[in-house]
């Protein structure tokens, strides 16, 4: 089973209120999730235990470059921003521990692939 973790707790409550129904994720992630997938997302800290917040069928995963994100598709994975040199700031932030991404990440017309999955939360029985 693989797992969407997410460490904020202000993106967690996204998530569970549907404000928040797809990820960005840097790096061409299409080999490892794929349209029709069930993964478990998950909330919490790094290098702690995590809380489930639902599992989800990914919708669909597209893969971009960051300059070519729409305002609509950047405000699916965080509704407080709409540009993609927010979104870039963002992902520098975010992964700081991850040196060469993040320095690829400098603007909107980075060559950085982005991947792109729709989540859609699965309903009926919770396990």
């Amino acid at each position: 089973m693989y797992a969407l973790n997410f460490y904020s707790p202000i993106v967690a409550e996204q998530l569970r209120s549907g404000r928040k129904t797809a990820t960005i994720r840097l790096g061409d992630k299409s080999a490892k999730y794929r349209k029709g997938m069930i993964v478990q997302v998950l909330a919490g800290a790094r290098f702690s235990p995590r809380d489930r917040v639902f599992a989800a069928v990914i919708d669909k995963v597209e893969v971009k470059m960051l300059s070519e994100l729409s305002p609509r598709e950047i405000e699916h994975d965080n509704p407080e921003i709409r540009r993609t040199e927010d979104m870039a700031s963002w992902h520098r932030y975010a992964t700081s521990g991850a040196a060469p991404l993040r320095q690829r990440c400098e603007t909107r017309d980075s060559l950085v692939p982005v991947s792109y999955p729709c989540l859609a939360p699965v309903r009926g029985r919770r396990s």
